[in-house]
């Protein structure tokens, strides 16, 4: 079985090659040399990668590009979504953004992410 890490890998590679840009989101909880605790990434549940995709919109802006959030959550194909992460994926989506749980680059393809048809 492939791991998440090693999926994680071939996504980012594979969307590199489109108009989309996909940066690790390392979430947790760390405590500092006092003792306190520390949270670093973005909320609890926020998807594996994140970050933009390039897309050309409406008459009036022919030429222009705007950047689309984009978060994915890469599982395996047995691995499972978290109340949190699809909550966090619904949330993407509702305001406009590319959001979607991704087993394998062919998932990011048929998204349009990876920039091959």
């Amino acid at each position: 079985m492939t791991s998440d890490q090693t999926i994680q890998q071939h996504i980012r590679l594979a969307c590199s090659k489109g108009d989309c840009r996909l940066f690790r989101n390392n979430t947790g909880t760390l405590r500092d040399q006092n003792g306190r605790p520390v949270q670093f990434g973005l909320c609890k549940g926020s998807a594996d990668l994140i970050g933009w995709t390039s897309r050309t919109i409406t008459e009036e802006m022919v030429g222009q590009k705007i950047a689309v959030f984009t978060s994915i959550e890469v599982k395996s194909t047995s691995g499972r979504v978290k109340p949190q992460q699809q909550q966090w994926l619904a949330a993407v989506q509702a305001a406009g953004g590319i959001a979607a749980v991704a087993r394998s680059v062919a998932d990011c393809k048929r998204l349009g992410l990876t920039g091959e048809a």
